[in-house]
């Protein structure tokens, strides 16, 4: 029975593959849907045949900068399989991460619950 690699090791190839990543869409991307991408986190799993990269976008559509992301994964794969050097580049599947958004609604809402509570308390 071969040795297992443990949860360390995939935790270190998904660091990699985002590090990686964040440079390749940056500098040889040239699809001009793709705009200000932040990769926020990689997930592989355990057999490295899938990677789900979760990412950001500062300016830009997040839907089609998903779609072109995904179009070019196979490009992206390519690139990554000259730079790691494990035996399996997995397939990369690209997801917006609404994190973001959903920690400024949730800011938005206790300011505004706040606000509301100050009011409530005020006395005439």
């Amino acid at each position: 029975m071969p040795p297992r690699k443990g949860p360390h090791r995939s935790h270190q190839v998904a660091d990699q593959i985002q590090r990686d990543l964040s440079e390749l869409i940056a500098r040889e991307l040239k699809d001009p849907r793709i705009g200000m991408v932040t990769i926020q986190s990689v997930e592989v799993t355990p057999d490295y045949a899938h990677a789900k990269v979760y990412f950001s976008v500062l300016v830009g559509d997040p839907a089609e900068t998903e779609e072109a992301l995904n179009q070019g994964a196979g490009f992206l794969r390519n690139a990554l399989f000259k730079r790691l050097h494990i035996h399996t580049v997995p397939t990369l599947h690209f997801v917006y991460d609404r994190s973001i958004e959903r920690a400024a609604d949730l800011n938005a809402l206790i300011a505004k619950a706040v606000a509301s509570r100050g009011k409530d308390e005020d006395p005439a």
